[in-house]
């Protein structure tokens, strides 16, 4: 067991117990309350292991060691929302099972933690790095990266880095990723009312409906649950870059007022993807679609959709494939694709770090996921899941194995050995 495991999980476990989803901020604190205090604490406990530390008004925080040419790792103390289906409080930090329990275990506070203590261990030991290892915390990855924009206006971002926020071995391409609002319009529309969804990357888990009249019968073909005059449907949250992990709740409410063609078209052209672009693909994959917010106003019902698409296309191609749909739409988040070669330096750096830590064999992947990778000119992700790892960020009963944690500890701390010595 590594050294630090036991401190680490203490440490995790602290932080967890602070809700850092996004809420309505102050210009002292801009992305609410918990994000601020969480990277107050985090911040704190480098101080005391005797790192500099830079706050920068609460957007986004750093810790340093070293000298010379910069090196980021580039972490985010912010998650999504809770959700529903939880067994264990997912504001808890619970321990047991061998595992730690919580929102932000495994994306992203939990890899943020290990990464400072990877530091400790070669502050500890007198490895002195050659470079200036920036630990980067933002507060806002979830939700907009303000936190990244800031920091670029106060500071400026490393060249080279890698994010523990993906999966091993290394991350050598991430999908492009679009989010955009689409206005579906009624003349007279069958509800007064439906909404549901928590974040744009984020698989809707709860939908509601107050339709003009309840069916009961039909109400139960389509797995809803009926709250007086209120429709109810459940389903499981996921990554939005894996539609395929959840169960979408806007799908059965749609299916409830299918007979109306504007709810019929909705269903065709985002869920049974009947314009085809699910079949855009290259080496890093098909293009994935996941309505994951619906709100109905003033006529209009508006749908967020979440498109992670291949590296090798442009925005212009996804644009002009979704323009098919000929529905009103606005963008209301875009990350360019990142590719890098599978050969390049960092990454194979990084992936014989993997396998010298782990006995497994590095062939680098392709990911629909998006990290601070994508702030650097040459950054990729790295970690913290393993091949064959149950899927558990942005799900219900999100865990890190606590034995997992020693292991990072270790893993990045031979990586930033490697890279700066």
């Amino acid at each position: 067991m590594n050294k630090y495991q036991e401190e680490a999980v203490r440490a995790i476990s602290d932080l967890v117990r602070t809700d850092s989803s996004f809420s309505k901020g102050t210009p002292e604190k801009p992305f609410g309350e918990g994000a601020a205090k969480c990277l107050q604490d985090f911040l704190s406990l480098a101080e005391e292991m005797g790192f500099e530390t830079q706050n920068y008004e609460n957007y986004i925080g750093e810790v340093s060691y070293g000298r010379g040419e910069d090196l980021a790792v580039l972490c985010h103390l912010d998650v999504v929302p809770a959700g529903n289906g939880w067994t264990h409080d997912p504001f808890g930090g619970e321990v047991s099972d061998g595992k730690i329990w919580g929102r932000g275990t495994t994306d992203d506070k939990g890899p943020a933690v290990c990464a400072l203590f990877a530091l400790k261990a070669l502050k500890d030991k007198g490895f002195v790095p050659q470079r200036t290892i920036k630990l980067i915390v933002g507060c806002n990855e979830e939700d907009g990266w303000r936190c990244i924009e800031y920091y670029n206006k106060v500071a400026r971002l490393p060249r080279d880095g890698f994010s523990p926020d993906a999966e091993f071995p290394v991350i050598y391409a991430e999908k492009g990723i679009l989010q955009v609002r689409f206005h579906f319009e009624f003349d007279r529309a069958p509800f007064l009312y439906l909404q549901g969804g928590e974040a744009p990357n984020m698989v809707c888990s709860r939908c509601e409906a107050l339709p003009r009249s309840v069916q009961a019968s039909r109400a139960e073909k389509c797995g809803l649950t009926t709250k007086g005059k209120k429709l109810i449907a459940y389903g499981k949250s996921a990554h939005g870059s894996t539609p395929e992990l959840g169960e979408n709740a806007i799908l059965p409410i749609l299916r409830y007022f299918e007979r109306d063609s504007v709810i019929k078209y909705i269903i065709d052209s985002l869920f049974n993807d009947q314009y085809g672009l699910t079949e855009l693909k290259d080496d890093t994959g098909r293009l994935t679609m996941s309505p994951n917010m619906i709100k109905f106003r003033k006529s209009q019902l508006q749908v967020v959709t979440d498109f992670r698409y291949p590296a090798s296309f442009t925005l212009a191609d996804i644009m002009h494939e979704i323009d098919k749909l000929g529905v009103p739409y606005e963008t209301i988040h875009h990350q360019a694709p990142i590719f890098h070669g599978k050969d390049s330096a960092l990454v194979r750096t990084l992936g014989e770090v993997f396998e010298e830590c782990t006995g497994q064999k590095a062939e680098p992947i392709a990911i629909g996921g998006g990290t601070y990778a994508r702030a650097l000119e040459n950054g990729v992700g790295f970690g913290p899941e393993f091949p064959g790892d149950e899927p558990v960020a942005h799900q219900p009963d999100e865990y890190i194995l606590v034995e997992r944690v020693g292991l990072l500890i270790d893993i990045y701390q031979k990586a930033l050995e490697r890279l700066t010595a």
